[in-house]
């Protein structure tokens, strides 16, 4: 997540590497409509609050939660299969969040000021001068994050059940829902099937999303990301104190990049890859390889941890009165894997446009209103950031020669100005012509060096496996 900061987020950049490339790169912008519901809006006099169910606690669910339970005569209930649940991920958050989601500061461990780049040939590029004071990412622990999001929805009203949500049924698109899962009570190590009706459902239950599946949300290709957290000598963690580091090459990935982050008292250090998912811990090996020095001769790992992450939104991401965010939608960045921000940003606009159509808890809302309020809503905002990621993922992860152009690229002060100030506040930067046609010939230059240095990529093959999708 940490790396989308270096992601070259100027708009005229974009629009350059977008008309060269859209066409060679086949992309296929958009999502697949799904078919519009019949049944219109609703008005209720139930005598009884509308039920919503949100199924997952990170996040996006905490966050959904949170909105839901704060307005009128609405139910919420959160279904969370492990309270404690502690999700292999980066921990990266935008300096943005911190306030927009009025997160206390001891939630971020550690406020990253410097990075630094390493090519496959092993040259460092410094990244981070152009940084104010009082700017920085920040560090999390998920499992610290997501528990203080969830409380705080719990603290407005909204009830948790620690369950694992086993199927959704439902004779009709629009509801009302049955979610059949186990209820683990304290104590208790085996689940008691238990079962309860909703009106509205928002799944914000990841990547392996059982919502979506029992929606026909529709499949989406994904990546596989795999993190150590490692404990060192102090004096190695000094040297990691508020600086990231992030590796390309082929041997630690052939489609993305590795990390060593900086986390409350220990180092996270990961890899993933899309295209050769088998060859996971031989990219892992050859990350630990590559910063074996920088942890010190006796480093420990404390917890291994393996996740997919989604490649692009679903298909379908409403239907009916169920709506998917976070990963469950498929909301995670290409050539960056950022997806804290905006699963939270998608959970919170999501329940924020359903509770505006539910006027008060009086009327359900129809699938066509939820998808021209919220879907609209987050892919006009969000959506063209997806896209030039996409493309910068593709032009410059595919080969050593264009992740040396990368690496090269990143020491530029206006290239670090604007990506920084891109990731921590979310809002593309840029629209400076004349260091954009600059910008232009150096990235030019750079892939032609790049390319004479490079060593050749390793080959590799799996037609059958490279073909599963959740």
């Amino acid at each position: 997540e940490l790396a989308s900061k270096l992601a070259l987020h100027s708009t005229r950049t974009a629009t350059m590497l977008s008309t060269l490339a859209a066409s060679a790169l086949g992309l296929n912008i958009g999502a697949t409509p799904a078919p519009s519901s019949s049944r219109g809006a609703v008005s209720m006099d139930l005598g009884r609050p509308l039920r919503v169910a949100v199924v997952g606690g990170g996040p996006s669910g905490a966050c959904a939660a949170e909105i839901f339970a704060k307005a009128p005569n609405i139910d919420c209930t959160l279904f969370e299969r492990k309270m404690d649940n502690c999700k292999p991920c980066g921990g990266a958050i935008p300096l943005c969040m911190v306030d927009e989601f009025e997160l206390p500061p001891e939630i971020v461990d550690r406020r990253v000021r410097k990075m630094k780049m390493i090519s496959p040939s092993g040259r460092e590029v410094d990244v981070g001068r152009t940084l104010k004071e009082n700017e920085y990412i920040g560090m999390t622990r998920r499992e610290v994050l997501d528990a203080y999001l969830r409380d705080r929805a719990v603290e407005l009203g909204a009830k948790p059940v620690t369950g694992l949500v086993q199927k959704v049924e439902f004779e009709d698109a629009n509801g009302p829902y049955t979610i059949k899962y186990s209820e683990y009570k304290p104590g208790e190590k085996k689940g008691t099937p238990s079962e309860a009706e909703f009106d509205i459902i928002v799944g914000a239950d990841g990547a392996n999303s059982r919502t979506a599946k029992a929606i026909d949300a529709g499949e989406y290709n994904f990546a596989i990301a795999f993190q150590e957290r490692i404990k060192i000598p102090d004096e190695k963690m000094k040297y990691y104190e508020d600086l990231a580091e992030m590796y390309v090459g082929d041997d630690v990935s052939p489609d993305f990049y590795a990390w060593v982050f900086p986390k409350y008292d220990h180092v996270g250090v990961g890899t993933g890859t899309v295209v050769n998912r088998p060859a996971i811990s031989e990219y892992q090996a050859a990350i630990r390889e590559r910063c074996a020095d920088r942890l010190g001769p006796d480093p420990k790992v404390m917890k291994v941890e393996a996740h997919p992450i989604p490649e692009h939104m679903r298909p379908r991401r409403v239907v009916g009165r169920v709506a998917l965010v976070g990963d469950a939608a498929g909301y995670v960045t290409k050539c960056s894997g950022e997806g804290i921000y905006f699963a939270a940003k998608s959970g919170r606009m999501a329940a924020e446009e359903i509770v505006a159509l539910t006027a008060g808890g009086t009327r359900l809302p129809t699938e066509m209103e939820i998808k021209d309020t919220y879907l609209k809503k987050f892919d006009a905002a969000y959506g063209p950031t997806y896209l030039v990621l996409d493309i910068l993922q593709k032009v410059f992860y595919t080969n050593n020669g264009a992740r040396e152009a990368f690496v090269d690229m990143c020491a530029s002060d206006y290239v670090q100005k604007v990506t920084f100030d891109s990731y921590l506040y979310k809002k593309v930067q840029g629209n400076d012509p004349i260091n954009d046609i600059k910008l232009l010939f150096n990235t030019i230059g750079s892939v032609i060096k790049g390319n004479a240095i490079a060593k050749p990529d390793r080959t590799f093959s799996n037609p059958v496996e490279s073909l599963k999708r959740l």
